[in-house]
């Protein structure tokens, strides 16, 4: 009795969609779209990473910080680069 499993390819081969970057949404945003564009790239529900924002400005405070980090970090979608690098390419550039 022969024990070996085969597979046709279509059990083998996953169908993974290409990696999105991080980007800010401007379409479905409240604020600066940094929720809505982590809730995109992780693949959740905006509403929670709302949730969890909220939860954590007021649990310890870091909520608030965080999101205006991810604000300044976060290229917005079709920017080429973030609201920090922007400013500190433009700040070089008056310094020369």
């Amino acid at each position: 009795m022969n024990d070996t499993i085969t597979s046709s390819p279509e059990t083998t081969t996953s169908h993974q969609p290409a990696p999105q970057s991080l980007r800010r949404d401007t379409s479905d945003k409240m604020l600066a779209g940094v929720a809505s564009g982590l809730a995109r790239y992780l693949d959740v529900d905006v509403t929670l990473v709302r949730i969890v924002f909220a939860v954590l400005s007021v649990v310890g405070g870091v909520g608030v910080p965080l999101y205006l980090a991810c604000w300044l970090l976060i290229p917005e979608d079709g920017a080429a680069e973030s609201v920090a690098s922007e400013y500190m390419r433009r700040w070089q550039d008056r310094s020369r």
